[in-house]
């Protein structure tokens, strides 16, 4: 055994004992189950491949259509003025912010009291990862509303394995409304005249994507896209664990892009906005991280902003492989632009990316700080909401 495989065993041995966020562990089922899949998709190719015409079918033409580029085409922003890898102060600063007040509670239900627009959803919950209370819709006044219309199961797949029903992207990015994935059912919610409406739809559901027009609702082992205004549901091809949630500034026909692999084998795909259709794919790639950076895996819900890609990640650091991490992207060309480094000291899966706020800063969850801002091209971090436990849905 040499010093690196020593390193990564006592990386293993030292995560085991931290404690971890229950809901990391839907995005190892999924990794898994994704593995099981591309061993049996090799399986399948090599069995065509060893019929006689299957060969010439299969090979490319000569002259090859170019292949599209992932993600959206844009305008490359302005020069970046912090380095590629950046790491949070000792202290963090609590600048007066709107989201500040999901720490209240609520004080009028959601019927007496529609939204004009919700800023975030706040779900809070004890110890054991179970919701403890009714779930908070902040509006865009100031006020917090309980969620009073609707009584919402916890998700589960099928073994059992269970998860609070609100998480991140449930919230729709215009914050009118709210669609959270129960077994056999989507429900939606107008937050606007707390108006409910159920889908009825098959197999166990676990998480929710906003997708322009549609809603996009899936588990382990199947993905429905919604239509918001008809309810009209049809199959496609991509899974929400590794969906990432397109710009909502993006169009209906703009690309849906999902990530998937592990170290060097970390791949960004482009597919089709309606069928979900492989269109391209582009290898993610660290070159512009000093040494020994790099991305080991990715968790969590990934957020496009433009040409940005925001994602919590595994990282390798200057002192572990396996440091808890954020990264931002180029979507176009697969590059990791910045590279967050929270260090070891931190529950496994403990930072997971929410979103993009509108002046180009990610949102994302850094204990002690329940909620914090990351401005990738200054580098700085500021705090939001001080320690509160629970899970968070914003709007885009």
């Amino acid at each position: 055994m040499n010093e690196q495989d020593l390193r990564r065993l006592l990386t293993v041995t030292a995560e085991d004992v931290l404690p971890s966020q229950p809901a990391t562990a839907g995005w190892e089922r999924a990794r898994r189950t994704r593995r099981t899949r591309r061993a049996v998709a090799v399986v399948a190719v090599a069995v065509l491949l060893a019929g006689g015409g299957t060969v010439a079918a299969l090979r490319p033409p000569a002259d090859p259509a170019p292949v599209p580029p992932v993600g959206p085409t844009v305008t490359p922003t302005g020069p970046t003025h912090a380095g590629p890898v950046q790491k949070p102060p000792a202290e963090l600063t609590y600048p007066p912010d709107p989201l500040a007040k999901l720490g209240d509670p609520a004080t009028v239900p959601l019927s007496e009291r529609p939204v004009q627009r919700a800023l975030a959803l706040f779900q809070p919950l004890d110890e054991e990862y179970h919701a403890n209370g009714p779930v908070r819709v902040l509006g865009n006044d100031g006020v917090v509303r309980s969620l009073d219309v609707v009584t919402l199961a916890p998700t589960r797949d099928a073994s059992g394995n269970e998860a609070p029903a609100l998480k991140p992207g449930v919230l729709s990015p215009d914050g009118r409304s709210a669609a959270f994935a129960q077994t056999k059912e989507l429900i939606m919610i107008d937050l606007t005249t707390a108006a409910v409406r159920r889908i009825p739809l098959d197999g166990y559901l676990e998480l929710v994507v906003w997708a322009n027009d549609r809603v996009l609702v899936g588990g382990d082992d199947r993905t429905y896209a919604v239509d918001r205004v008809t309810g009209a549901a049809s199959a496609i091809d991509v899974s929400t664990w590794e969906l990432i949630a397109p710009d909502p500034a993006a169009g209906r026909e703009a690309p849906l892009i999902d990530m998937y692999g592990e170290r060097t084998s970390l791949t960004l795909r482009s597919r089709t906005a309606r069928e979900g259709e492989l269109r391209s794919e582009q290898p993610v790639t660290g070159s512009a991280l000093p040494s020994p950076y790099q991305v080991n895996e990715f968790y969590g819900r990934g957020w496009l902003h433009g040409e940005r890609l925001a994602r919590a990640a595994w990282i390798t650091n200057s002192e572990i492989d396996g440091a808890e991490g954020a990264a931002v992207l180029d979507a176009r060309t697969g590059a990791v632009l910045h590279l967050l480094d929270l260090g070891r000291d931190r529950s496994k899966g403990c930072c997971e990316v929410l979103g993009w706020d509108n002046k180009g800063a990610v949102l994302l969850r850094l204990a002690p700080a329940a909620l914090a801002r990351w401005h990738p091209e200054t580098g700085e971090i500021t705090g939001i909401v001080r320690d509160l436990r629970g899970v968070f849905a914003l709007a885009g």
